[in-house]
């Protein structure tokens, strides 16, 4: 019985396969790290991030990062609001004493500033 179904059926030629394969990773050596890669080219943190980033933190930051730890136990929120991140600031002991400034301008003020006085 199969092979009445055979005979019926056209014979099939091989298929030939026409597309190449590349292995393109072993092509390029790139050294970068994840995070250098994913910001693009000529675009390098400041060193201060640069150092948050792989752990290193001031102690100021340390102390910010423990107090937005603490709020999220306390209050079981795993992704404060950002008014909720304000008031730990607040709680922090940071105030508004200084004129607004623009980001950029306060970064470029922060490099300027003398280190080790």
């Amino acid at each position: 019985m199969t092979e009445k179904l055979n005979e019926n059926k056209p014979q099939e030629e091989p298929v030939q396969e026409r597309r190449t394969f590349v292995e393109r990773r072993k092509n390029v050596v790139d050294r970068r790290s994840g995070w250098d890669r994913r910001r693009g080219p000529g675009h390098r943190r400041p060193e201060e991030r640069r150092l948050a980033e792989e752990g290193q933190m001031t102690e100021e930051q340390f102390e910010f990062l423990m107090a937005i730890d603490q709020y999220k136990r306390a209050n079981r929120r795993p992704f404060p609001t950002w008014t909720e991140v304000l008031e730990v600031i607040k709680a922090l002991g940071y105030r508004k004493v200084a004129e607004p400034q623009p980001l950029e301008s306060f970064r470029k003020a922060d490099k300027a500033a003398p280190t080790g006085v």
